[in-house]
């Protein structure tokens, strides 16, 4: 095993004493090409490019002497360092870091980033990182060969963002680009390279206390009617019960892209969305899409509105992971379950309807599950009855998706 592994953080600026002592005594240096470059590295020293970063542990790992790894920007924000201290190769590492490629791409946009959220996009990642591009109105994207700017701004087909591209930081090809997220894949882009993913107006608060996504208000979930406008805007299969067993079934989360088809008020693409998920709502009436606007900008959230008929309009939406069928019924729950989504909830209000849609996602292979809900709404002055509900929820869960 190394001796002593130290891992050096490298931003474009001159090496600190820490990082140049380390390299004088260094009998193996690990790092990209351009890293390997620098004056520093002691011309006797092992060197090793850097591809894989278990290999290179393992090198490591199997080496009698003193190591360095270099890496850009921070290498223990979305670096090499928790694969270098995976218990598999026993490394214990010091760390001399650098700005990460983060906080240089935010201080060339001239922007604060304590709100915005962070993702990692890989070829097997990109879908997610394009999800959490849709729901938030500041993502800073790292980028891997195939998942870079002209992906992202593909996959963001329908959703209007400013992109600003920010291409080999810290070397002397640097350069910054702002343009709309439609014309990114009209251009050949360097890696590596960071994308600030911009959507509608970005407060410029400096009342913030927490990293990234703030909890936001208000406080609980499936609201009651008056935080949508009252009893008359929630249409059949709206009800706060309801909505509170749909939202628990299908656990929207960061990431995920939700159709919520048939979206009637807002209120469920509005809480779905303020779990961090994506969401596309789907409605054919122009006034429900409206009605889905206004609690949208109300809740600070930005879901898609696609007005269309279902299942007609879901053709060309991209892949969704979870699903709501408000409206539509078994026809527009087969077509939902062509589309394989991990999970789909709906609901009937007759046993005869909710027993040919359990029929037809058990024939499309989901693990079906069915509960008849009640709820009846008391006056607590009188105890007296005020309104009863009575509803068939449905879930379908694809085993082989991951949940």
């Amino acid at each position: 095993m190394a001796d002593r592994v130290t891992v050096i953080g490298w931003d474009g600026s001159p090496l600190t004493a820490a990082a140049r002592s380390a390299l004088g005594a260094a009998t193996l240096v690990a790092g990209a090409a351009h890293h390997l470059a620098l004056t520093e590295v002691p011309p006797s020293a092992e060197r090793i490019r850097l591809g894989s970063v278990s290999l290179a542990a393992r090198r490591i790992a199997a080496h009698r002497g003193t190591a360095v790894v270099l890496a850009d920007g921070d290498p223990g924000f979305f670096g090499v360092v928790r694969t270098l201290r995976a218990p598999e190769f026993g490394l214990e590492v010091e760390v001399v870091p650098a700005v990460s490629s983060v906080a240089q791409a935010f201080a060339r946009a001239g922007m604060p980033w304590d709100d915005a959220q962070v993702v990692v996009a890989h070829p097997r990642t990109l879908r997610r990182a394009v999800n959490v591009c849709r729901a938030h109105t500041k993502v800073a994207v790292l980028t891997s060969p195939g998942a870079g700017p002209a992906e992202l701004g593909l996959l963001l087909q329908g959703v209007h963002r400013t992109f600003v591209i920010c291409e080999e930081l810290g070397t002397e090809r640097e350069q910054v680009t702002v343009l709309t997220s439609d014309k990114a894949a009209d251009h050949t882009w360097r890696d590596p390279n960071v994308v600030i993913v911009i959507g509608g107006p970005v407060a410029a608060s400096d009342t913030g206390w927490i990293a990234g996504r703030d909890p936001g208000t208000p406080r609980g979930w499936a609201l009651p009617a008056p935080a949508y406008g009252g009893e008359a805007q929630l249409g059949e299969g709206e009800s706060d019960r309801l909505r509170a067993a749909q939202l628990a079934r299908i656990g929207p989360r960061v990431g995920d892209l939700v159709w919520d088809i048939g979206c009637g008020s807002g209120a469920f693409t509005a809480e779905a969305a303020r779990f961090g998920a994506a969401v596309i709502a789907v409605d054919a009436d122009p006034d429900a899409c409206a009605r889905t606007t206004a609690v949208a900008r109300h809740f600070g959230v930005q879901p898609q509105i696609v007005h269309g008929t279902a299942p007609f309009v879901l053709e060309d939406l991209p892949e969704p992971d979870v699903v709501r069928v408000g409206g539509g019924g078994a026809a527009v729950v087969s077509a939902v379950a062509d589309r394989r989504p991990a999970r789909i909830v709906t609901h009937a209000s007759t046993r005869d309807a909710a027993e040919l849609i359990g029929r037809d996602l058990t024939e499309h292979g989901y693990a079906v599950e069915c509960a008849l809900l009640q709820s009846v709404e008391l006056d607590t002055r009188a105890w007296t009855e005020r309104e009863r509900t009575v509803v068939f929820l449905l879930c379908g869960q694809l085993p082989d998706r991951a949940p």
